[in-house]
């Protein structure tokens, strides 16, 4: 996938596809139920499947079949469906770029008149999460589910020792990196062969330099976007931590899926890590004592000096995406305004997906977590989340899945030195509008 999500989910394997809810497992019409897809991997297969459970028991009248599929099967077959025609009514994904193709093949509906009609349902969610869901100043994709930021991890132990403070800029990020490799530890840890890592830093770098206008030139195809001196400052920033010897020695050869990088955090063989909201669960599961000691720290990233970015602006996962069919029937189309309406983040739903370790995207679902026992955790994250001006979306997903390659490829030259930052421009710039 390479995407921070879909990393984490592909990492899970399942068995699928899965037809449930009524055994439809094509797009089209079953017995003129609505039908939806989405992904089968536990526990949010089980909070999508039960919020589907509880819409089908209160609507006798206009159900919705549904689909559990693996990651990777799931792709292709959404992909090949929609491009025949037959898409199911509800489409799961993750906005962007991907969502762009689809409205550029006007295969999904334009859902901006039903959001002024129900402004009720858009004032609960983050207005944050809308950003992967506009296309061309319209929404096609209702956002959902939970978000996750890149967060900044650091080893609380490991700072103590070293005599050291988190680090409240990019200069303090700079000096950190000689004082941590003369106690003998990596002062970053990184998972670079998974690729989209690497991406993570160039994400914040890139807005804490010249601001969200700097990638969002990218994504709006704007010839030459990637020239603009902020991206190339970014860039030259980004190899000189490199060669100062900022991440793991022989970094390109760790990968994420293997939580590899996580344990170079949670042993203290690293001091810092910046990775996604996810790797909270996983390192206080794998950890030891780690998170429950309180011995991980964690912050956004530190604001560049003279940089125009807002440092409340944050990149990853603002939320995942229910787009409807431009297929449909008028009648499957009604079901599934109606599910978006009633069963999509209500009460029930908002208080599931609290339950999985992750923030949905509902303004106050802080009160959902509240006595759990990561709440601190869970109240930075929607703290970044609710105060963040921009939400970016991860690079690779905002951007076609053909520009996205060439995009993850060229990150990784970057980070092993291969190629300077003006060869990475003159590359990226050539795929701009794919």
């Amino acid at each position: 996938m390479g995407i921070p999500l879909g990393a984490a989910l592909a990492a899970c394997g399942t068995s699928g596809p899965t037809p449930a809810g009524g055994g439809a497992s094509s797009g089209g019409t079953a017995n003129n139920k609505a039908t939806y897809w989405f992904l089968s991997v536990q526990p949010q297969e089980g909070v999508r499947t039960r919020a589907v459970e509880r819409f089908n028991k209160a609507n006798p009248n206009g159900q919705i079949a549904f689909t559990a599929l693996q990651n990777d099967a799931y792709k292709t077959k959404i992909k090949t469906s929609i491009g025949a025609g037959q898409a199911p009514t509800i489409i799961w994904g993750w906005g962007g770029g991907t969502l762009r193709t689809y409205v550029q093949a006007g295969q999904v509906e334009d859902l901006t008149p039903w959001f002024e009609q129900n402004p009720a349902v858009k004032d609960r969610l983050f207005a944050s999460s809308f950003g992967a869901a506009t296309i061309d100043g319209k929404i096609y994709a209702m956002p959902a589910e939970t978000m996750q930021p890149i967060v900044l991890y650091y080893n609380k132990k490991v700072f103590d020792q070293v005599g050291v403070k988190p680090p409240e800029s990019w200069a303090d990020i700079m000096a950190l990196v000689p004082k941590f490799n003369a106690a003998g530890i990596a002062p970053f840890s990184l998972g670079g062969q998974s690729r989209w890592t690497n991406m993570m830093w160039l994400e914040f770098l890139f807005d804490r330099i010249g601001g969200p206008e700097v990638f969002q030139a990218v994504f709006d195809a704007k010839k030459d976007a990637w020239s603009n001196p902020a991206a190339l400052d970014a860039l030259t920033k980004l190899q000189e931590l490199v060669k100062a010897n900022g991440f793991i020695k022989g970094f390109s050869s760790i990968t994420a899926d293997s939580n590899a990088d996580q344990a170079l955090l949670y042993t203290g063989k690293a001091a810092m890590m910046l990775h996604g909201g996810w790797t909270y669960g996983s390192m206080k599961t794998d950890g030891g004592d780690f998170v429950s000691g309180g011995h991980l720290g964690y912050m956004n990233f530190p604001p560049v000096d003279g940089g125009k970015g807002d440092p409340s602006n944050t990149v990853g996962n603002p939320g995942q995406y229910l787009s409807i069919s431009s297929k449909a029937t008028p009648e499957q189309k009604e079901i599934a305004k109606k599910f978006f309406a009633t069963a999509v983040l209500n009460d029930e739903d908002v208080k599931e997906w609290a339950g999985t370790g992750a923030v949905p995207i509902v303004n106050g679902a802080d009160s959902a977590f509240a006595t759990s026992e990561d709440a601190d955790f869970l109240k930075f994250v929607y703290g970044i989340a609710s105060n963040a001006k921009t939400f970016a979306q991860s690079w690779d997903q905002a951007l076609s899945p053909a520009a996205a390659e060439v995009l993850l490829d060229n990150i990784a030259k970057l980070f092993q030195l291969s190629i300077t930052p003006q060869e990475f421009v003159t590359n990226m710039n050539a795929v701009i509008g794919s």
